[in-house]
């Protein structure tokens, strides 16, 4: 194991890895821009480095800041957290040319899957099924003939991409060429490549996802399913796990393919395989996710298994103890909480945290930064922090996780927490009967998301 590790992160992930380091013996070296002085993260590690100004451009984001502070202070190994560089080649390849382990998949694995035409083909080879749509980067034209073949709706994507950006919904052919052209440009500002590709837009889908563990030496353990359907503009909203859409037959099926498709591609560390569920239960690879997922507690209390510290494990040379798939108990539920106002398109909405009491009890897990007098920046991803639930079944877990909910107090900015509340309380969540496009179907009539 290693003896000190760079956590290349900010806010509730770099929390959480730091706890995981600590637990391991390991120690934790942080970084910070100096509009996280003093935060958290900063005060929870062994060591800390200021690596530029507030905006990501100048700190989280620049590679040999990140490196240089790795380096100066002894660390072994670097974990990425999620978001900022932590599906970056480049800072991989960095690291490695610095001695520096990588905590996750190795760089050529992580731009193959990360050009999502590619990883899509590499999908097809280990028999995974794919969207239909075209199997390369397209042209105008060729997104319209495409598009005639699968019929519309369809979805143009950024090729190089994900998180909803260079994203566009197209539900009659006259949309197309508009459509194309601001997707394009998007994902030109956003990735640096402004090609895309098409798919046929499933109507209604669910999205659900396959938690892996694979140590590269052929050992693979999958963790189960999570589904992650309540969402706003592609982002996740609440996940739970296991989802009441899968069958014990649609289940083994996606987790067989989960592992198949890494065994093919040689992956190592953690990953996340997303798939959209059809109407009729058809299951289809959107893309591979080579990282620590926001949701994985979901996960972990479901499975009992410590993804983070199974990270470690394996970026220190360890084989998995266990493959095939994990055991899983009981239902657990997630709520992402967003320091984000609901009832105006979710405009972020930075401040200062002026009261905080997290909730208590069995069966309950926060994940969070904050603290009472906490600043909220604008400067970065407008997570605060995730409500996490355990209980026997799904109905007592829904039940638990409104207690906890009620006894969150969260003041001082506008947050997520009364629509959570709003959903979990809906018929529509409580039948287990919803797909990607419930909040658009639903929301007007959320108290949480009425104009004010």
């Amino acid at each position: 194991m290693f003896k000190r590790v760079l956590v290349a992160n900010r806010g509730e992930v770099a929390v959480r890895v730091i706890r995981a380091l600590h637990e391991s013996d390991v120690e934790a070296v942080a970084v910070y821009s100096t509009a996280d002085e003093g935060a958290l993260h900063v005060r929870l590690a062994d060591r800390a480095v200021r690596i530029g100004p507030p905006p990501a451009t100048e700190s989280y984001l620049r590679v040999p800041s990140l490196v240089a502070a790795a380096t100066t202070t002894g660390c072994e190994a670097v974990h990425p957290g999620w978001g900022f560089l932590a599906e970056n080649p480049a800072f991989v390849e960095a690291c490695a040319d610095n001695d520096l382990v990588f905590i996750g998949p190795s760089a050529e694995t992580m731009a193959r899957m990360g050009d999502k035409v590619r990883a899509k083909a590499e999908m097809r080879a280990a028999e995974v099924p794919v969207v239909p749509g075209t199997e390369g980067a397209t042209t105008l034209e060729e997104a319209r003939t495409a598009a005639e073949e699968a019929g519309y709706p369809v979805l143009l994507k950024a090729s190089a991409g994900g998180g909803g950006k260079g994203m566009r919904l197209v539900t009659e052919p006259d949309e197309l060429e508009p459509a194309f052209s601001t997707a394009a440009m998007e994902a030109d500002a956003a990735f640096g490549d402004p090609s895309l590709y098409l798919e046929k837009a499933l109507s209604p889908a669910r999205h659900v996802e396959i938690q892996v563990l694979a140590d590269g030496q052929g050992g693979v353990l999958t963790l189960g399913e999570r589904e992650c359907s309540i969402q706003r503009r592609h982002q996740k909203l609440i996940e739970e796990s296991p989802s009441p859409a899968l069958t014990p037959d649609t289940r083994e099926e996606m987790e067989a393919a989960a592992q198949r498709a890494c065994e093919r591609i040689g992956y190592r560390n953690a990953g996340t395989f997303e798939f959209l569920l059809g109407p009729a239960g058809s299951f289809y690879f959107i893309e591979l996710n080579a990282r620590l997922q926001v949701e994985h507690p979901v996960t972990e209390l479901v499975t009992g298994i410590d993804i983070v510290r199974e990270q470690l494990r394996v970026a220190s040379g360890e084989r998995l103890a266990r493959t095939g798939r994990a055991d899983r108990h009981g239902h657990a539920l997630e709520i992402r909480l967003n320091a984000e106002d609901p009832a105006r398109d979710f405009a972020p909405a930075p401040g200062r945290v002026t009261r905080f009491r997290p909730p208590g009890g069995p069966g309950i897990r926060l994940d969070t930064y904050v603290e009472e007098g906490t600043v909220v920046p604008p400067y970065y991803d407008s997570l605060l922090g995730k409500l996490i639930v355990w209980d026997e079944s799904r109905p007592e877990a829904i039940a638990r996780t409104l207690r906890a909910l009620g006894e969150l107090q969260l003041d001082g900015i506008p947050t997520t927490r009364e629509l959570a509340i709003d959903v979990l309380r809906s018929e529509g969540f409580a039948s287990g009967r919803y797909s990607t496009e419930y909040l658009a179907d639903v929301g007007a009539a959320l108290p949480a998301m009425a104009a004010r």
